[in-house]
């Protein structure tokens, strides 16, 4: 399956740039000219590899996106900056926000490549030599990524649908109220508990094969609900 990348980079003949060598070099592209409609793609389900980024974007700024792309997906996907910009202080904010990599304006397309083939490489060799993982039915949790993945297909979660998820998984044949699963998860004994019955309607619709008949999260009338592998 081909690797996937994200483009977000407003000057279109830059965009197009970047995505003929990624998809010459193997890659599956996706391109972006703005922040807000990198994250709609994000939130409609879209999961990609690795992501390159500009710093000089209309409206939402790159830093901004990235600031709320690690906050909202709990995820170790690969961003390299791609920006004109090469202050000091550019450099150590997009670091600082969680980029792994800082590329200056101009660049070689084929550098650029490699470092996306070697980061992509690095990836998976650790999350194959280290990752936890928990399997129930056809999906994998990769604990140390927070990804979900059946077979080789990524399923996309929020921070906290992967938070509920792996509490469940990790507890999985006992009976789990939702006081419990409140506590542990949102840390904390105050706030309002029907959340967590809405975010067990949602992974439901993700991971069941029906969703109104589950075999995987099932509700114990009067206890709450157990995970059933």
């Amino acid at each position: 399956m081909k690797s996937k990348i994200l483009v977000i980079e407003d000057i279109l003949e830059m965009s197009e740039l970047i995505s003929l060598y990624m998809n010459n070099a193997g890659f599956e592209t996706k391109a972006c000219e703005t922040a807000e409609a990198a994250l709609e793609m994000l939130k409609d389900g879209y999961v990609p590899d690795l992501v390159l980024l500009d710093l000089n974007l209309p409206g939402m700024s790159g830093l901004e996106f990235l600031q709320q792309f690690r906050k909202d997906y709990k995820t170790t996907i690969p961003v390299i900056i791609v920006s004109a910009r090469d202050a000091d202080e550019d450099i150590i904010a997009g670091l600082g926000y969680g980029a792994d990599e800082f590329v200056t304006k101009p660049f070689s397309p084929k550098v650029l490549v490699a470092r996306v083939q070697s980061k992509l490489n690095r990836l998976s060799a650790t999350e194959a030599s280290v990752e936890e993982t928990i399997t129930f039915g056809p999906y994998t949790l990769f604990c140390n990524s927070c990804v979900l993945k059946k077979g080789t297909e990524k399923i996309p979660l929020s921070t906290k649908e992967y938070e509920v998820l792996e509490f469940l998984a990790r507890h999985a044949g006992e009976p789990l109220s939702p006081e419990v699963i409140y506590t542990n998860v949102w840390k904390t004994q105050y706030g309002d508990i029907t959340a967590v019955a809405v975010y067990i309607q949602r992974l439901r619709k993700k991971i069941e094969e029906d969703p109104s008949s589950p075999k995987i999260i099932t509700t114990m009338f009067g206890m709450g609900y157990r995970f059933d592998k």
